[in-house]
This record gives structure tokens, sequence and C-alpha cells, in this order.
């Protein structure tokens, strides 16, 4: 039923995963501003991606042909898959913490302090901000959650993305 869904209308797909990326955020900003909660440094590159797959996957629904649709839903398909990373790595080293935590720098002084090639390296081996489990839901951190929510969305973007590619010859313009 799902592959019948997305073969007939896979840019309502498209503004299906636009419209969950942008509750998720919003209860990102819940969870930040409602309960109190500060987001470390992996939790706003998980917000960043999020924002990338709202954005890829809602111009991707708003343009009618393939040759529009197909690349934008590819990048907001590598987009979730970041996401999906980041997060992995989060609930890794929530399982796994490192012998010494520090705090360290925020996101933005690492960004605005180091080159590029430097501060991504500081980002992905965690402070210990990263390590703490600060809000559960049924035994799963918010990590973990991302995790999930992410690799369910890339790969809905790339089931629509393989059924548009097989389906590429047949028609130019799918139904809105």
């Amino acid at each position: 039923m799902l592959l019948k869904w997305i073969d007939r209308a896979p840019r309502r797909v498209l503004a299906c995963v636009s419209a969950a990326c942008v509750a998720m955020l919003g209860f990102g900003m819940y969870l930040q501003y409602g309960v109190g909660l500060e987001p470390c440094p992996m939790c706003i590159v998980q917000r960043y991606a999020l924002i990338g797959v709202a954005i890829f996957s809602g111009l991707a629904c708003a343009r009618g042909g393939r040759r529009w649709w197909l690349p934008l839903a590819g990048l907001a398909a590598a987009t979730a898959g970041l996401g999906a990373f980041v997060a992995a790595r989060q609930s890794w080293l929530q399982w796994n913490p490192p012998e010494t935590a520090s705090c360290g720098r925020d996101f933005y002084g690492m960004i605005e302090n180091f080159p590029i090639s430097r501060a991504i390296p500081m980002i992905l081996r965690g402070s210990g901000d990263c390590t703490a489990i600060d809000w559960t839901f049924l035994g799963g951190s918010i990590a973990n959650w991302s995790f999930l929510c992410f690799t369910g969305l890339g790969l809905l973007l790339l089931t629509v993305l393989v059924r548009g590619l097989r389906g590429a010859g047949r028609r130019d313009l799918s139904p809105a």
C-alpha cells in the first residue's frame, strides 16, 4: 500500500517528509524553550540536518518535473543520512562515555574559532554535554529517537528515489 502511494503521488510523500521534519523541529524547540533542555553541539548539527531535509524535500515537492524533484530528493536523502550518522555517533557516546568528559566549547564557539577542517572532528568527538541523557521516552534518549527518525525518513526518501528513477521513462510530471 505504501509503495502504491509512493508511485501514485511521490511529491505528496515528499511534502509529508518535509512536514514531519518541521514537526520534529517544533518538538526540539519545545524541549529547549518549554522544558529547558540545552542542546549540545551534536544536537545542533542534527537540527541543521532536519532543516536541510525539510528544505530539500519541500523544494522537491514544489517542483513538477522529475529532473527537479529527483535530485532534490537525493539531497534530502543524503542530508538524512548525515543526520542519522551524527545521531548514531551521539547514541554511541551515550552508551560508551569517554573516560574524561569535559564540557568543551559550544557549537558556535567551535565554528567561529577554528577552521572547518578542525571544527567538524571536534563536534563529532563530542563533549561532556553530548553524553548526557536529559530526556527519555520509552527507554530511548533524544539521540536514539533522532537516529530512528532520520533512518526512517532516509529510507522513505530512498524508496521515493528508486521508484521515481524506475518510472522516469513513463511520465515526466507526477501528480501533486
